[in-house]
């Protein structure tokens, strides 16, 4: 499976899967888009639920939303009875959203199993599979999974800061575009309009189609599009931004499916940006 997706028809095949660890990855607030909104709790049979906002999040640190520390991660995958072996498919409700969040959580804590379900629970829905009312609790036996945070797929703003006029490194933007121009106000109080100086746009549901990502040769299209020189394999760092680091995985996400590599997410984002005073706005 060399793809970071799956398919509804691979995940219909696979539910019983003895290494399948099914994990339903939706957040209660979506920004940046009009929400599926549901008139009850639904999941794929088999899934499990992760908080991105609690118990996947370090609420000590200052930014919104922030990365956990290894210590959450591990006592969260062993609850889910994550293995080396699993196999670990995400997905959420809105179809692609939060799942790339959690995808790149798992993927900077070691994981390398690890995939999103193209379409979410609203592709599944649509082909008329079937659905459960509540997700499974704890799983029987726990997981032996260790987290070990690979920093170097996570940056900060003094890294950013440092490479503002580095060529090789581009920071891509998964905010609309009136956002990433300051025509639009900030979602969150304190928070100045605007981007960070030299950063592209790229707004996440560029990279959308429907519920799925568009195809590879189209999202290649795409990030083509951003800078002449934006190729895979020509050397460039691609950070990624958003508001608070969720969309921003979106396009990370599809970055990976158009062949680029050395991709990492900025995660505190523009409201870790856009509220520090000290730091250059554009």
């Amino acid at each position: 499976m060399p793809s970071p997706l799956v398919t509804t028809d691979w995940l219909q095949d696979n539910l019983d899967n003895e290494h399948l660890v099914l994990i339903d990855a939706s957040m209660a607030n979506v920004i940046g888009k009009e929400p599926i909104v549901y008139d009850r709790p639904m999941f794929i049979p088999g899934s499990y639920r992760i908080d991105l906002e609690g118990t996947l999040c370090d609420t000590g640190a200052s930014q919104v939303h922030a990365f956990p520390t290894e210590e959450q991660f591990t006592a969260e995958v062993r609850r889910l009875g994550i293995t080396p072996e699993s196999l670990v498919v995400l997905y959420d409700n809105q179809g692609i959203y939060s799942a790339p969040r959690a995808w790149w959580i798992l993927r900077a804590m070691g994981l390398k199993q690890v995939f999103v379900l193209d379409g979410g629970l609203p592709q599944w829905l649509a082909e008329g599979r079937a659905i459960d009312p509540a997700p499974v609790a704890d799983a029987a036996t726990h997981g032996s999974v260790v987290g070990k945070f690979d920093r170097s797929l996570v940056r900060d703003s003094a890294y950013v800061f440092q490479n503002l006029e580095d060529k090789r490194v581009m920071v891509i933007d998964a905010r609309s575009q009136a956002r990433f121009l300051a025509q639009a106000p900030e979602p969150r109080p304190g928070v100045r309009g605007g981007h960070i100086p030299h950063s592209l746009n790229l707004p996440f549901t560029e990279v959308l189609e429907g519920y799925r990502f568009k195809s590879a040769s189209q999202l290649a299209s795409t990030f083509a599009q951003l800078a002449p020189s934006l190729q895979p394999g020509n050397g460039h760092q691609l950070v990624f931004s958003c508001g608070s680091g969720i969309t921003a995985c979106i396009i990370l996400l599809a970055a990976e499916l158009a062949g680029y590599t050395q991709l990492s997410l900025y995660d505190g984002s523009w409201a870790d940006w856009g509220s520090n005073e000290s730091l250059p706005v554009a």
